[in-house]
Protein backbone atom coordinates (compact mmCIF):
# COMPACT_ATOMS: atom_id res chain seq x y z
CA UNK A 1 0.00 0.00 0.00
CA UNK A 2 1.15 3.40 -0.71
CA UNK A 3 1.23 5.11 3.45
CA UNK A 4 1.84 8.25 4.84
CA UNK A 5 3.99 7.83 8.28
CA UNK A 6 2.62 9.96 10.89
CA UNK A 7 5.04 9.44 13.90
CA UNK A 8 7.67 11.48 15.80
CA UNK A 9 9.37 9.46 19.31
CA UNK A 10 11.24 6.52 19.51
CA UNK A 11 7.72 4.54 20.23
CA UNK A 12 7.01 5.07 16.42
CA UNK A 13 10.04 4.31 15.01
CA UNK A 14 9.74 0.40 15.07
CA UNK A 15 6.71 0.71 13.00
CA UNK A 16 8.23 2.61 10.39
CA UNK A 17 10.49 0.08 10.16
CA UNK A 18 8.11 -2.78 9.83
CA UNK A 19 6.22 -0.71 7.30
CA UNK A 20 9.59 -0.94 4.96
CA UNK A 21 10.13 -4.38 5.75
CA UNK A 22 6.66 -5.45 4.92
CA UNK A 23 7.17 -3.78 1.19
CA UNK A 24 4.69 -1.14 1.97
CA UNK A 25 5.46 2.56 -0.07
CA UNK A 26 5.99 5.55 2.41
CA UNK A 27 4.94 8.16 0.41
CA UNK A 28 6.53 11.06 2.95
CA UNK A 29 6.59 11.17 6.89
CA UNK A 30 5.32 13.48 8.88
CA UNK A 31 6.77 14.46 12.33
CA UNK A 32 7.63 16.70 14.84
CA UNK A 33 10.16 19.64 13.69
CA UNK A 34 13.64 19.59 15.01
CA UNK A 35 13.65 20.95 18.64
CA UNK A 36 16.84 21.97 20.34
CA UNK A 37 18.46 19.76 22.73
CA UNK A 38 21.85 18.88 24.29
CA UNK A 39 24.12 21.02 25.89
CA UNK A 40 24.97 23.60 22.64
CA UNK A 41 20.85 23.53 22.16
CA UNK A 42 21.47 23.10 18.45
CA UNK A 43 18.35 21.65 16.69
CA UNK A 44 18.21 18.16 17.07
CA UNK A 45 15.43 15.79 14.94
CA UNK A 46 13.47 13.78 16.42
CA UNK A 47 13.95 9.80 16.43
CA UNK A 48 11.20 9.28 13.84
CA UNK A 49 12.79 12.01 11.54
CA UNK A 50 16.25 10.49 11.88
CA UNK A 51 15.36 7.07 11.32
CA UNK A 52 13.46 8.35 8.04
CA UNK A 53 16.44 10.21 7.04
CA UNK A 54 18.57 7.34 7.37
CA UNK A 55 16.48 5.09 5.27
CA UNK A 56 16.08 7.87 2.12
CA UNK A 57 12.81 8.73 3.07
CA UNK A 58 10.74 12.40 2.33
CA UNK A 59 10.43 13.75 6.32
CA UNK A 60 8.04 17.03 6.67
CA UNK A 61 7.63 18.54 9.95
CA UNK A 62 4.92 21.32 9.42
CA UNK A 63 4.11 23.47 12.51
CA UNK A 64 0.56 22.89 11.92
CA UNK A 65 -1.78 20.95 9.46
CA UNK A 66 -4.93 23.60 9.66
CA UNK A 67 -3.71 25.66 6.70
CA UNK A 68 -5.05 24.95 3.11
CA UNK A 69 -1.48 24.35 1.90
CA UNK A 70 -0.29 22.06 4.19
CA UNK A 71 -3.59 19.86 3.35
CA UNK A 72 -3.46 20.39 0.14
CA UNK A 73 0.13 19.29 -0.36
CA UNK A 74 -0.78 16.11 2.47
CA UNK A 75 -3.68 15.24 -0.43
CA UNK A 76 -1.16 15.39 -3.50
CA UNK A 77 0.35 12.48 -1.72
CA UNK A 78 -2.74 10.23 -3.04
CA UNK A 79 -2.54 7.76 -0.27
CA UNK A 80 -4.16 4.38 0.08
CA UNK A 81 -3.72 4.95 4.10
CA UNK A 82 -2.26 6.66 6.97
CA UNK A 83 -0.34 5.24 9.85
CA UNK A 84 -0.43 7.54 12.49
CA UNK A 85 1.69 6.45 15.97
CA UNK A 86 2.26 9.72 18.98
CA UNK A 87 2.57 11.87 16.36
CA UNK A 88 1.76 15.07 18.19
CA UNK A 89 -0.49 16.96 16.09
CA UNK A 90 -4.41 16.98 16.04
CA UNK A 91 -5.31 15.60 12.31
CA UNK A 92 -8.04 18.09 10.68
CA UNK A 93 -10.92 16.24 8.75
CA UNK A 94 -9.57 17.64 5.56
CA UNK A 95 -6.33 15.50 6.64
CA UNK A 96 -8.80 12.66 8.06
CA UNK A 97 -10.47 12.19 4.53
CA UNK A 98 -7.68 12.88 2.15
CA UNK A 99 -6.55 8.89 2.52
CA UNK A 100 -8.45 6.03 0.45
CA UNK A 101 -8.84 3.96 2.95
CA UNK A 102 -8.43 7.17 5.60
CA UNK A 103 -5.91 7.31 9.08
CA UNK A 104 -5.30 4.10 11.06
CA UNK A 105 -3.85 5.38 14.86
CA UNK A 106 -1.51 2.62 16.99
CA UNK A 107 -2.60 3.67 20.63
CA UNK A 108 -0.93 2.00 23.33
CA UNK A 109 -4.43 0.61 25.95
CA UNK A 110 -7.20 -0.86 25.68
CA UNK A 111 -9.70 1.82 24.53
CA UNK A 112 -11.61 3.08 25.73
CA UNK A 113 -9.46 2.65 28.93
CA UNK A 114 -6.49 5.40 28.73
CA UNK A 115 -7.50 8.19 25.63
CA UNK A 116 -5.29 10.76 25.70
CA UNK A 117 -1.59 11.84 25.52
CA UNK A 118 0.00 9.25 28.26
CA UNK A 119 -1.76 6.21 28.69
CA UNK A 120 1.54 4.12 29.42
CA UNK A 121 2.29 5.84 32.18
CA UNK A 122 -1.35 6.33 33.58
CA UNK A 123 -1.77 2.56 33.40
CA UNK A 124 1.43 1.71 35.26
CA UNK A 125 -0.03 4.24 37.96
CA UNK A 126 -3.25 3.41 38.40
CA UNK A 127 -1.79 -0.19 39.07
CA UNK A 128 -3.70 -1.98 35.54
CA UNK A 129 -2.80 -5.82 35.36
CA UNK A 130 -3.34 -5.87 31.89
CA UNK A 131 -2.77 -2.83 28.74
CA UNK A 132 -2.23 -3.32 25.26
CA UNK A 133 -2.20 -1.80 21.20
CA UNK A 134 -5.14 -0.68 19.38
CA UNK A 135 -5.69 0.06 15.79
CA UNK A 136 -8.40 2.34 15.64
CA UNK A 137 -9.89 4.29 12.69
CA UNK A 138 -9.21 7.82 13.38
CA UNK A 139 -12.01 10.60 13.36
CA UNK A 140 -12.12 14.20 15.00
CA UNK A 141 -12.70 13.00 18.75
CA UNK A 142 -9.71 12.17 21.10
CA UNK A 143 -8.92 8.54 20.64
CA UNK A 144 -12.81 8.03 19.79
CA UNK A 145 -12.57 6.39 16.91
CA UNK A 146 -13.45 2.41 16.08
CA UNK A 147 -11.40 -0.45 16.60
CA UNK A 148 -9.89 -2.65 13.89
CA UNK A 149 -8.20 -4.84 16.15
CA UNK A 150 -6.50 -4.95 19.24
CA UNK A 151 -4.04 -6.76 21.39
CA UNK A 152 -4.02 -7.37 25.69
CA UNK A 153 -0.50 -7.79 27.39
CA UNK A 154 0.46 -7.98 31.11
CA UNK A 155 1.57 -5.16 32.86
CA UNK A 156 4.77 -7.13 34.62
CA UNK A 157 4.89 -6.42 38.67
CA UNK A 158 8.02 -4.51 38.66
CA UNK A 159 7.87 -3.22 34.86
CA UNK A 160 9.00 0.48 34.05
CA UNK A 161 7.15 2.54 31.87
CA UNK A 162 10.44 2.38 29.63
CA UNK A 163 9.97 -1.27 29.69
CA UNK A 164 6.36 -1.34 28.92
CA UNK A 165 6.99 1.05 26.29
CA UNK A 166 9.33 -0.94 24.45
CA UNK A 167 6.90 -3.65 24.66
CA UNK A 168 4.04 -2.05 23.45
CA UNK A 169 6.17 -0.60 20.28
CA UNK A 170 7.08 -3.94 19.10
CA UNK A 171 3.27 -5.14 19.46
CA UNK A 172 1.97 -2.34 17.80
CA UNK A 173 4.26 -2.48 14.59
CA UNK A 174 3.24 -5.98 14.38
CA UNK A 175 -0.64 -5.36 14.99
CA UNK A 176 -0.17 -2.43 12.18
CA UNK A 177 0.89 -4.69 9.52
CA UNK A 178 -1.84 -7.49 10.26
CA UNK A 179 -4.42 -4.51 10.10
CA UNK A 180 -3.04 -3.44 6.77
CA UNK A 181 -2.90 -7.00 5.31
CA UNK A 182 -6.56 -7.89 6.26
CA UNK A 183 -7.86 -4.13 6.02
CA UNK A 184 -10.76 -5.06 3.37
CA UNK A 185 -11.65 -7.74 5.86
CA UNK A 186 -11.88 -6.05 9.72
CA UNK A 187 -15.08 -4.53 11.03
CA UNK A 188 -14.71 -1.46 12.46
CA UNK A 189 -16.10 -1.91 16.20
CA UNK A 190 -17.28 0.87 18.31
CA UNK A 191 -15.81 2.06 21.41
CA UNK A 192 -18.49 1.30 24.57
CA UNK A 193 -19.45 4.35 26.33
CA UNK A 194 -18.46 2.69 29.86
CA UNK A 195 -15.51 2.36 31.15
CA UNK A 196 -13.43 5.62 29.66
CA UNK A 197 -10.86 7.06 31.25
CA UNK A 198 -8.44 10.12 30.00
CA UNK A 199 -4.40 9.71 30.45
CA UNK A 200 -4.07 13.32 31.34
CA UNK A 201 -0.16 14.32 30.20
CA UNK A 202 1.96 14.28 33.08
CA UNK A 203 2.31 16.74 34.99
CA UNK A 204 5.84 17.30 36.83
CA UNK A 205 4.30 18.24 40.09
CA UNK A 206 2.94 14.53 40.36
CA UNK A 207 7.26 13.77 40.94
CA UNK A 208 7.55 14.21 44.41
CA UNK A 209 6.94 11.31 46.31
CA UNK A 210 4.99 11.62 49.51
CA UNK A 211 6.23 8.48 51.71
CA UNK A 212 3.01 9.34 54.20
CA UNK A 213 1.31 7.10 51.16
CA UNK A 214 0.78 3.46 51.00
CA UNK A 215 4.13 1.46 49.33
CA UNK A 216 1.97 0.13 46.54
CA UNK A 217 0.75 3.43 45.65
CA UNK A 218 4.62 5.11 45.70
CA UNK A 219 6.02 1.90 43.94
CA UNK A 220 3.45 3.04 40.88
CA UNK A 221 4.35 6.20 40.97
CA UNK A 222 7.87 5.99 40.62
CA UNK A 223 7.82 3.02 38.19
CA UNK A 224 5.29 4.75 35.86
CA UNK A 225 7.13 7.65 36.20
CA UNK A 226 10.73 5.77 35.39
CA UNK A 227 12.18 7.08 33.24
CA UNK A 228 10.78 10.66 32.63
CA UNK A 229 10.27 13.19 34.44
CA UNK A 230 11.60 10.44 36.82
CA UNK A 231 9.90 10.68 41.13
CA UNK A 232 12.27 12.30 43.03
CA UNK A 233 12.68 12.47 46.65
CA UNK A 234 15.58 13.97 48.91
CA UNK A 235 18.68 13.44 50.54
CA UNK A 236 20.55 15.44 52.69
CA UNK A 237 18.98 18.40 50.30
CA UNK A 238 19.68 16.96 47.16
CA UNK A 239 17.04 15.62 44.88
CA UNK A 240 17.08 12.03 43.81
CA UNK A 241 15.49 10.61 40.60
CA UNK A 242 13.74 7.51 41.71
CA UNK A 243 13.54 5.24 38.44
CA UNK A 244 12.91 1.45 39.91
CA UNK A 245 11.18 0.16 42.79
CA UNK A 246 10.09 -3.19 44.33
CA UNK A 247 7.30 -3.91 47.27
CA UNK A 248 9.57 -4.57 50.69
CA UNK A 249 8.10 -6.12 54.07
CA UNK A 250 8.90 -3.22 56.74
CA UNK A 251 7.66 -0.80 58.95
CA UNK A 252 8.80 2.57 60.04
CA UNK A 253 8.41 6.05 60.26
CA UNK A 254 7.40 7.43 56.36
CA UNK A 255 10.29 8.08 55.35
CA UNK A 256 12.69 6.11 57.32
CA UNK A 257 15.79 4.62 55.44
CA UNK A 258 15.40 0.98 57.42
CA UNK A 259 18.75 -0.73 56.59
CA UNK A 260 21.89 0.32 54.69
CA UNK A 261 20.51 -1.02 51.43
CA UNK A 262 17.81 1.42 50.37
CA UNK A 263 14.74 -0.01 52.04
CA UNK A 264 12.37 2.49 53.22
CA UNK A 265 9.41 3.00 54.80
CA UNK A 266 6.30 4.11 53.87
CA UNK A 267 2.84 4.93 55.04
CA UNK A 268 1.89 1.35 55.19
CA UNK A 269 4.51 -1.01 54.08
CA UNK A 270 7.90 -0.43 52.53
CA UNK A 271 9.93 -0.37 49.02
CA UNK A 272 13.51 -1.26 47.64
CA UNK A 273 14.87 1.40 45.98
CA UNK A 274 17.18 -0.54 43.11
CA UNK A 275 18.04 2.39 40.50
CA UNK A 276 18.72 6.08 41.49
CA UNK A 277 19.89 8.80 39.96
CA UNK A 278 21.67 12.04 40.88
CA UNK A 279 21.51 15.55 39.26
CA UNK A 280 23.71 15.54 36.33
CA UNK A 281 24.72 11.75 36.44
CA UNK A 282 24.01 9.22 34.60
CA UNK A 283 21.29 6.08 36.29
CA UNK A 284 22.68 3.65 38.42
CA UNK A 285 21.49 0.80 40.12
CA UNK A 286 21.33 0.65 43.63
CA UNK A 287 24.48 -1.41 44.59
CA UNK A 288 26.66 0.87 42.31
CA UNK A 289 25.12 4.08 43.59
CA UNK A 290 25.82 3.33 47.61
CA UNK A 291 29.20 2.64 46.87
CA UNK A 292 29.48 6.28 45.99
CA UNK A 293 27.17 7.66 48.38
CA UNK A 294 26.30 5.42 51.72
CA UNK A 295 23.20 6.48 53.15
CA UNK A 296 22.68 4.48 56.35
CA UNK A 297 19.62 3.39 57.78
CA UNK A 298 18.32 5.65 60.15
CA UNK A 299 18.15 8.26 57.44
CA UNK A 300 15.10 10.32 56.84
CA UNK A 301 13.88 11.01 53.28
CA UNK A 302 10.96 14.01 53.92
CA UNK A 303 7.79 14.15 52.09
CA UNK A 304 7.74 18.19 51.30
Amino acid sequence: MRIVFMGTPDFSVPVLDALIEAGHEIAAVYCQPPRPAGRGKKDRPTPAHARAEALGLTVRHPISLKTAEEQANFADLNADVAVVVAYGLILPQAILDAPAQGCLNIHASLLPRWRGAAPIHRAIMSGDAETGICIMQMEAGLDTGPVLLHKSTSVRPEETTAELHDRLSVIGADLIIEALTHLPDLKPQQQPKDGVTYAAKIDKAEARIDWTKPAVLIDRQIRGLSPFPGAWTEVESERIKLLASRLAEGQGAPGEVLDDQLRVACGSGALDLLRLQRAGKGAQDKETFLRGWPIPAGTHLPSE
